[in-house]
């Protein structure tokens, strides 16, 4: 079995579809107005981005977090530099936690995002 897509809920789909676009390198493949999003990673994964009613906030867990996995450690360190150049500022440089080279930061409205290398060598 293998997961496929996520929804995740966001106070701005059209920010949210931006950075995702921007920073993650997904592609857009469906839109209903400023409500729903469907996007791609181009490997199978789908994310659906769903606008938050306006009687409702989005409060994720503190450790809530989405993940994604590169092969080098020079990914992720070249992932700090775009974020950089973006002006979106990590939690800390990329260095080794529990067996990966991770970078952590945050970002629509306070998401946890991680990049991290497992092939390190050393």
């Amino acid at each position: 079995m293998k997961l496929s897509h996520l929804n995740l809920c966001v106070n701005d789909v059209s920010e949210a579809i931006a950075f995702f676009q921007h920073v993650f390198d997904f592609q857009l493949f469906d839109q209903k107005g400023d409500f729903i999003a469907g996007m791609g990673d181009g490997h199978g994964f789908s994310l659906v981005l769903s606008k938050l009613r306006s009687d409702e906030s989005v409060s994720y867990p503190t450790d809530f977090h989405l993940g994604f996995y590169v092969e080098t450690m020079t990914e992720v360190d070249q992932f700090y530099q775009r974020l950089a150049e973006a002006g979106i500022s990590a939690d800390h440089e990329p260095k080794m936690i529990r067996g990966g080279y991770s970078l952590y930061f945050r970002a629509l409205g306070g998401i946890l995002f991680e990049v991290t290398c497992y092939h390190v060598k050393n």
